[in-house]
């Protein structure tokens, strides 16, 4: 409303709007008030620069480009230690020393003294109790028991289908041993021809691990030949009953076998 009056260059009433937000200021404790403040010093600043635009000093207006290399001297760029060159002002400000902007910054901070205070700029929110949630005891008590039911029986079903079809391994590879000997009983078999599968070491891992299991039950045993090699034979069956016969000292050991031994 008082623009025209505070451009005029005998007017005091823009220094007296700033004094008295001055004041007002350091009253300031909400974030709308900053707000407000920031407004009118954006108004005060733009008038100002009219007003400053309109200042004649014997002779001579004021000058922007001037004004704005004290502001870079004060940054700390001495321009006497720049080469001049026609293109310098296509060149962009990056000759600014690291801390131009903190010199700047330290300066302003004797005007700011004070941290803001902590406020709701939109008021404190209303607190109030949660709803209670209503509890449904009986249903998880009774899935979590039919969840519980259900996986050992799982469980239970895949150890059994397991067992068995490691069972029908161990005859499997049984049968075969016994049909060899059948037709050949004087030719000893060779305990690493036997379980090595030339394509696949994981399926000869699987075929030490059947034969394990004859020997362990006495169907089978391993011995050594004249080169001091394992050979593999079925045990001959006995009249003795199936508990004696399979009751004499048995030995277990363990083989390494890597990828490059089986190769």
């Amino acid at each position: 409303e008082n623009r025209e009056a505070m451009l005029n260059s005998k007017s005091n009433k823009l220094t007296e709007a700033l004094e008295h937000a001055n004041k007002l200021f350091g009253k300031v404790c909400r974030a709308q008030e900053a707000a407000l403040d920031a407004r009118f010093l954006v108004l005060a600043s733009n008038i100002g620069k009219e007003k400053a635009n309109e200042l004649h000093s014997e002779m001579s207006a004021f000058d922007s480009t001037a004004f704005a290399e004290d502001l870079l001297t004060f940054m700390g760029i001495n321009r006497t230690e720049v080469e001049e060159t026609d293109d310098s002002e296509d060149v962009p400000g990056g000759f600014l020393p690291s801390d131009a902007w903190q010199t700047v910054g330290g300066e302003a901070l004797k005007y700011f003294r004070r941290a803001p205070t902590f406020h709701y700029m939109m008021g404190s929110f209303k607190s109030e109790p949660p709803v209670p949630k209503q509890r449904i005891e009986r249903q998880k008590k009774a899935s979590r028991g039919k969840a519980e039911r259900a996986m050992p029986a799982q469980l239970k079903k895949m150890e059994e289908s397991h067992q068995e079809a490691t069972e029908k391994e161990v005859e499997r590879i049984l049968r075969i041993l016994q049909t060899h000997f059948e037709n050949d009983p004087n030719t000893p078999i060779s305990f690493f021809d036997f379980v090595i599968d030339p394509n696949s070491f994981a399926h000869t891992v699987e075929n030490m691990f059947h034969v394990s299991f004859l020997i362990r039950d006495g169907l089978a045993k391993i011995k050594l030949d004249e080169d001091e090699l394992p050979i593999i034979e079925p045990t001959k069956p006995s009249g003795r009953g199936e508990e004696e016969s399979r009751a004499g000292a048995r030995n277990q050991v363990v083989i390494s076998l890597d990828q490059k031994e089986w190769k």
